[in-house]
């Protein structure tokens, strides 16, 4: 979409239009899938377009310059996919201080080696869950299908494992590294 057509259609939706709304809100959907999935979790970038794109359709008519909408878009995505990153660290006993100082100290690098040796320590039924959810993206059915057991055991599963993820990561209220032979 050509720039004066586009800051025509923002200008549009900002004075109330409706279909120009809509219209600005599918074109938008577009590029901030793009930008979501370079800096979202796989599993997020879904949820991140939907919050940006809700908290955009509400906000809209606070834009003062309808030319600086491209950069607005992806802020407001960019937040939502660090604000579900948080997210899936956070746990009842974790505070987001915590959470922020261990993503601080540790590069990517050292993120990802972290993860991965988490991961290895789960049991097998864990990880194997865990994997076919975050990583190669299944729904809860699909995995049920696969293993040929009820959703509702997935998901528990799927819960254990994210838990037992954190706990490695950030560690127990007592700092400690998790029991990987646990069987619950």
């Amino acid at each position: 979409m050509a720039q004066k057509a586009s800051i025509d259609l923002i200008l549009a939706a900002q004075l109330g239009d409706s279909a120009a709304l809509d219209r600005l809100l599918l074109v938008s959907a577009t590029d901030a899938r793009h930008y979501a999935r370079r800096h979202c979790q796989p599993n997020d970038v879904e949820d991140a377009v939907q919050e940006a794109l809700l908290l955009i359709a509400r906000k809209l008519s606070a834009l003062k310059v309808a030319a600086a909408f491209s950069g607005w878009l992806f802020t407001i995505v960019r937040r939502e996919c660090d604000r579900l990153s948080r997210a899936m660290l956070r746990h009842e006993n974790i505070e987001d201080a915590k959470v922020e100082s261990y993503l601080a100290v540790h590069s990517d690098i050292e993120l990802r080696l972290e993860l991965t040796a988490a991961l290895e320590s789960l049991p097998a039924h864990y990880r194997r869950v865990i994997l076919m959810r975050d990583f190669e993206e299944m729904t809860i059915s699909e995995i049920a299908t696969a293993f040929d057991e009820p959703a509702g055991t997935v998901k528990s599963r799927l819960h254990r494992a994210r838990a037992l993820v954190r706990e490695y990561l950030l560690g127990s209220p007592s700092d400690s590294k998790i029991n990987a032979n646990s069987n619950t």
